[in-house]
């Protein structure tokens, strides 16, 4: 069998900057944040206020209650994401049997889980609704988007945390190289701002201080002053085909995935090493064939946490060399937040536009330099870039699984 070549002929979204991807863009190449005051019942009893909420009523999205009704948020969201990147894509709607689902989440249905909880335990009742257990399942998203697409191919659900939907991107970029499929819908979806959550969040100590002159300002990847993650919502999901598929139908073509890699950081749980990034990098950058060099921007895990933002700059040079003082790096999550299970496919996302459009996304909040971290980290404004090919973008995650996934630009 020839080379089969995999490119993204479809992007959609639901975020905290914007439910399309034009709207997406236009936010983050212009360095706008979507973190803010976090809008919830319970927010007094939270430590941290700050979130990246997306602002998505499914009633606004969907003609029938029925089609969204017995749906998590992770499913809502993630199946009104698929709906757009199919229309994108001009795909036709139904009973596909060679394509697949991929989506990764790294909570599941928690709101629904804990809604369940607080009837049995709070409310005192007896009975759940009858499709709470259909609602929590991790599966839920990917199983309502191959029902609604009539999909019989893969039908996969990953929980890596949050590299989740940066391996099921990758995991359907393999099965479409090696012929198992023509195409995928491929992605993540996560929304964890329920309060049990974000109270688990908080007890790590790893959620960031709020900012006090600016709320939006609350999240500083790279920055000295960095204090930790913003917890973001939204849900992103890309089409993923065969060139030559694409090309017989004459889909729009945005970027080519060419490289795809994922290690695991064994060293703990939930500090990370330069070792087990750089492993993840490297084993990227060996699947794609180039040389390291080729590479001239990384969209960067970038959390904002102490540990997190230092491994991957000394991981970065790690496996760049003096490369790595040519290339950029921007985390995009200071605008957007950390989407969790999400934020992989997300972050792909903005790397194919960051192709399209010759740019490299900023880093905003970066006014206060950390001496540890002395990259090209694009501060507070997007940047123009001539002659640009080849993007990566990294996903690292508690738990150890990384992945890392590398875009051409179409030419």
């Amino acid at each position: 069998m020839h080379c089969r070549r995999i490119v993204i002929t479809g992007m959609g979204v639901v975020s905290p900057l914007g439910n399309t991807p034009e709207a997406l863009a236009q936010n983050i190449f212009s360095g706008k944040s979507g973190i803010q005051r976090f809008e919830g019942a319970f927010v007094d009893k939270l430590i941290c206020k700050v979130a990246a909420q997306a602002k998505f009523d499914p009633a606004d999205y969907f003609v029938k209650k029925s089609d969204y009704a017995i749906l998590d948020r992770i499913g809502q969201m993630a199946l009104y994401a698929s709906i757009e990147a199919t229309k994108d894509a001009n795909l036709p709607l139904k009973q596909q049997q060679n394509a697949g689902v991929y989506i990764g989440t790294g909570m599941g249905g928690i709101l629904s889980v804990e809604e369940g909880y607080e009837t049995l335990f709070k409310k005192g009742e007896n009975r759940l609704k009858p499709y709470t257990v259909l609602m929590c399942m991790y599966n839920s998203a990917a199983s309502a988007i191959a029902t609604h697409f009539e999909f019989s191919g893969p039908n996969l659900t990953f929980s890596t945390a949050c590299s989740s939907s940066a391996i099921a991107i990758g995991q359907a970029y393999k099965d479409i190289k090696l012929g198992d499929i023509n195409y995928a819908l491929a992605g993540g979806t996560d929304a964890i701002l329920a309060y049990a959550s974000i109270k688990s969040w908080e007890s790590i100590r790893t959620l960031a201080d709020e900012d006090p002159d600016d709320v939006s300002a609350s999240c500083k990847p790279f920055s000295a002053d960095r204090s930790g993650l913003v917890i973001g919502e939204g849900a992103a999901m890309l089409v993923l085909e065969e060139l030559e598929h694409a090309q017989s139908r004459g889909a729009p073509i945005y970027a080519e995935i060419v490289g795809y890699g994922t290690a695991n950081d064994f060293k703990h749980v939930a500090i990370p090493s330069v070792e087990g990034q750089a492993a993840t990098m490297q084993a990227a950058i060996k699947n794609s064939g180039l040389a390291p060099d080729a590479i001239q921007y990384i969209n960067a895990h970038g959390t904002g946490t102490k540990f997190n933002d230092e491994t991957e700059t000394e991981a970065i040079k790690q496996i760049f060399g003096k490369h790595a003082y040519q290339l950029a790096v921007s985390s995009t999550k200071s605008m957007h937040g950390h989407l969790m299970g999400a934020a992989g496919a997300l972050e792909a996302m903005i790397t194919v536009q960051s192709l399209l459009r010759n740019e490299l996304p900023p880093t905003i909040n970066l006014n206060n330099p950390d001496p540890k971290c002395d990259l090209n980290y694009v501060p507070n404004q997007s940047q123009k870039i001539e002659n640009y090919r080849y993007a990566m973008s990294n996903s690292f995650a508690f738990g150890g699984t990384g992945a890392s996934l590398i875009f051409k630009k179409v030419e």
